[in-house]
């Protein structure tokens, strides 16, 4: 009797959407989906930096589509959609990497009662309805094709209390519970071919958090310090980390997976600080 062949990492020809993919860890997402054989759409605001990243995926050997959609904007994004499905004729993969802080919405040196609510509410949108909509949008066509497998973007913040950031925290929270509830009523109505899991970062260098993580001359911030001390690894994250996981989400080899939240934290999640 033959066993059964174990589940395959292999995602060549499959369809993704980047949402951020553009940004430093969209993009290292995009790319590494493109190298790994997926053909890639990288979905941001901005059509100069969703071509440039196209053009950089297409000319390290992989195939790529630019398309211009707000993640806050259902039109867009189902325009941006079908633009995708005419194009490659389906969609297997959402990678939702659009989000981050908002730099109003800090609280670093003075009191949560002084942060103003539009500011709160700025984040919240960005990061978990900037989830949620694109989310909706894509997986509504995985759901008629039954399969499917949508990866979120959660953060340390959502496990821990992180001084200074807490509408992100709120949002990324939100983030783990839509994606074990989605998870549980996409399975029950549509059957085990459409997944939902997210990852949830450590600490990563960005265009966003880096005015709080590196000072002007080069040096770790205390806050960059504290980070990497409760860090067992002893570093920050590379955002090219981050592929194994979603890969591994993306294919089947986690078939029977879904509603789950990974850590690629480098061990900050579990480390008591003793």
């Amino acid at each position: 009797m033959t066993a059964d062949p174990a589940p395959s990492f292999d995602i060549r020809g499959r369809v993704a959407a980047v949402t951020g993919g553009y940004g430093v860890l969209g993009s290292a997402i995009a790319r590494g989906l493109a190298r790994a054989g997926a053909r890639v759409a990288v979905i941001g605001r901005r059509d100069d930096a969703a071509q440039r990243e196209a053009d950089a995926i297409i000319h390290e050997g992989g195939e790529a589509l630019p398309l211009v959609a707000d993640v806050l904007d259902r039109e867009q994004l189902l325009a941006a959609r079908e633009q995708l499905v005419a194009k490659w004729g389906r969609i297997d993969i959402l990678v939702n990497a659009a989000g981050g802080n908002v730099a109003r919405a800090r609280n670093d040196t003075i009191s949560i009662f002084e942060i103003p609510l539009d500011a709160f509410e700025e984040v919240l949108r960005l990061n978990l309805h900037g989830t949620i909509v694109p989310t909706l949008v894509i997986a509504e066509r995985m759901a008629a094709d039954r399969r499917g497998t949508v990866v979120n973007i959660s953060s340390m913040a959502s496990l821990q209390a992180l001084s200074g950031v807490m509408g992100y925290s709120v949002a990324k929270a939100g983030i783990d519970n839509f994606t074990r509830w989605l998870a549980v009523d996409l399975a029950r109505r549509y059957g085990d071919g459409i997944r939902v899991n997210a990852i949830a970062p450590g600490f990563f260098l960005t265009t966003q958090n880096r005015p709080v993580l590196v000072n002007d001359d080069g040096s770790y911030t205390e806050r960059s310090k504290n980070v990497i001390r409760q860090t067992p690894m002893g570093r920050f994250g590379r955002p090219e980390e981050l592929l194994g996981a979603v890969q591994w989400l993306a294919s089947d080899a986690s078939s029977f997976v879904t509603g789950t939240t990974i850590a690629v934290d480098g061990g900050f999640s579990v480390f008591s600080g003793v």
